[in-house]
């Protein structure tokens, strides 16, 4: 079997070195992606909720669906776990630094970590939460290598690289890919990550977003005919007028990615996304 996951050296060196100072922390923040909260969450969210208290912050509010966001943040909560959603780009974190007060030592500055899986957006709101640009932010997964300390508004922050689990599945390492969590070069190719992605569109109603933005319907070929019609209204075409299915599956993926296509929700509370129910 093939590579499921990105899983290079420096997250296992960070995974290793966060577990050496999560004993000396007073509380963390993991951060998940609004459009699949379940799907994004830490391999080992479980497991850090017994160590210290977790606030889960929904990254990329704004590209998901506002009521499907507020039943996500309601199932945290019935559940016991504090849950906020932001813009990391534009919002104020002043109900966050509330929420954080309650942890905050007298003594010191509150000591807090900031875990979540590849490229849902930890280094933008470490820059957010401290107050300065203090970490390096990019679109590649994993951008942050190795374990760092930023001090900033009466926080001292400890900042982790991107960690998936290393036995993630073939589907939900796909998956993860549409959000940007994973490289699909790594999981098979950009388009069979590209046709699953259509496929799971179209089978939960939620291809109008794409039909929206790019006036391309559903073919009834199957995905295969609706990636070429996506090709040729991208521009993707090679000698003799053909389309380049791996280029149109770059585009269509980046897109859907960053949320250029709209807002989309790919789950909700009571039905999770995993191999079983995935493309």
């Amino acid at each position: 079997m093939g590579r499921t996951v990105w899983f290079p050296g420096h997250m296992a060196r960070g995974q290793k070195k966060l577990s050496e100072v999560i004993t000396n922390l007073d509380a963390l923040i993991e951060l998940r992606d609004a459009r699949a909260p379940q799907l994004t969450a830490s391999p080992h969210s479980d497991q850090l909720s017994r160590m210290k208290p977790v606030i889960v912050v929904l990254s990329r509010r704004d590209l998901a669906e506002e009521p499907k966001t507020a039943k996500w943040l309601e199932h945290f909560r019935g559940n016991g776990l504090p849950a906020l959603a932001y813009n990391l780009r534009q919002d104020r974190f002043d109900q966050l630094k509330g929420e954080l007060s309650r942890y905050k030592p007298s003594h010191r500055d509150l000591r807090l970590g900031v875990v979540g899986i590849p490229n849902v957006g930890k280094s933008l709101f470490l820059n957010g939460l401290v107050g300065r640009n203090a970490s390096r932010v990019g679109a590649l997964p994993g951008i942050t290598r190795g374990v760092e300390w930023f001090r900033g508004q009466g926080l001292l922050v400890v900042d982790s690289p991107g960690i998936l689990g290393a036995r993630t599945g073939v589907k939900v390492g796909r998956a993860l890919s549409w959000l940007g969590c994973n490289r699909a070069d790594v999981i098979g190719s950009y388009e069979t990550s590209a046709i699953a992605l259509i496929t799971f569109l179209g089978n939960n109603g939620l291809w109008p977003v794409v039909e929206r933005a790019w006036s391309v319907p559903l073919d009834d070929s199957g995905p295969e005919g609706t990636l070429e019609n996506l090709g040729r209204r991208l521009g993707c075409l090679i000698g003799g007028g053909a389309v380049d299915s791996e280029a149109a599956s770059r585009k269509f993926l980046e897109s859907f990615s960053t949320g250029r296509l709209g807002r989309v929700t790919l789950e909700l509370p009571g039905l999770p996304l995993g191999e079983e129910n995935l493309p």
